[in-house]
């Protein structure tokens, strides 16, 4: 048995869970974790009973629960690793300050780092009674640890932070508290190489999008295929290939055409949705399920459609027209993910 339930699926967040008998992975986790986990329990996925995180591309609708979600469940995430690298600049605060500002905050490091320096050698030379009683040194710390070659200020702040995070494990103290990006296990993997999460083979495929190194998937299982192809500008030949013989097929129908060009979005956004690394049109989709498509799948789900330049119905019907011109494909059903609420699951 697989199966594949469709948790959110548009502009404001996407996420999936592909599951066979023993294995469960997140695709995405573009919702809050608080919503994310919500959702699972509304379909009857366990949260707490996935097994890993898959992400496509490093994009904000695509991995905005991503840390805290892995965090809280304690698994691991795998990323190419330039998408790792794109999602661990987005997740790093970046500040500027003008030439006054660094003077100031040099000034101030200078001071506060000349001060430490008094403090560590008042405590090394001080008996444990003359020390004073507050908060820097109600803190337990190793003074003969204290030397020339060590940072005195440092010393105090990473005891502070111990006494803080007593309850977490040692080697994530400092991670948790001062990395955002943090994630328990991070996995790597290459587009056209294969992988294993489980029991479920994963074939990663490159899909022609404005982010670092975004990707498609089949997840092979139980004799089973889903395919998972969304944000594209196209359908290249390596997809077309990728996405033969699906069981089931995921895949993007953003916009149609009239409603983008006519619509609220600035036309340099109306350039990028529209180019080769943006996303598929409702015609778009039409087009591949009408000249490439091999008709083997038991449903085709339309996801990633925007709530502003598209309308569930001009999806539906762009696909059931396409379908419907070749008599191979008449078995297919043509089901919509939503942004709003999961869909059933759907199970092969």
């Amino acid at each position: 048995m697989m199966r594949m339930t469709v948790l959110a699926s548009g502009s404001k967040g996407n996420s999936a869970v592909i599951a066979s008998s023993r294995t469960r992975i997140l695709v995405d986790a573009g919702l809050s974790c608080r919503e994310l986990m919500r959702r699972m329990k509304l379909s009857g996925e366990d949260p707490y009973a996935l097994n890993a995180v898959i992400i496509t591309h490093e994009h904000a609708d695509h991995v905005a629960g991503l840390s805290v979600l892995a965090r809280k469940l304690n698994i691991p995430v795998y990323f190419t690793e330039a998408t790792h690298r794109a999602w661990v600049r987005q997740m790093t605060p970046r500040t500027t300050m003008s030439y006054k500002q660094w003077l100031e905050k040099t000034r101030a490091e200078k001071e506060a780092r000349l001060e430490a320096q008094a403090l560590a050698h008042q405590i090394a030379t001080s008996s444990q009674e003359d020390r004073p009683d507050d908060h820097f040194f109600a803190i337990d710390i190793d003074v003969d640890a204290i030397d020339a070659t060590t940072d005195p200020e440092a010393a105090l702040q990473a005891a502070a932070a111990d006494d803080l995070c007593e309850d977490l494990p040692a080697e994530t103290k400092s991670s948790v508290r001062d990395n955002p990006s943090y994630l328990p296990a991070v996995e790597y993997f290459e587009a056209g190489k294969r992988l294993c999460i489980g029991d479920i083979d994963v074939l990663p495929f490159t899909i022609p999008h404005d982010a670092a190194d975004p990707c498609g998937f089949v997840f092979e299982g139980e004799g089973l295929r889903f395919g998972f192809a969304t944000d594209l500008g196209y359908v290249p030949q390596n997809v077309k290939l990728a996405l033969k013989k699906c069981d089931v097929l995921l895949l993007e129908s953003n916009h149609d055409l009239e409603m983008l060009r006519d619509g609220p979005y600035p036309w340099s956004v109306k350039q990028r949705v529209l180019s080769r690394v943006g996303h598929l049109s409702n015609a778009a989709a039409a087009e591949f399920l009408t000249r490439d498509y091999d008709g083997g799948a038991h449903a085709i789900i339309l996801a990633h459609l925007s709530e502003s330049n598209n309308m569930p119905e001009l999806a539906r019907l762009a696909a059931e027209q396409a379908v419907g011109n070749h008599p191979s494909l008449l078995g297919n059903r043509i089901l919509l993910a939503d942004q709003a609420a999961p869909m059933e699951p759907l199970v092969m």
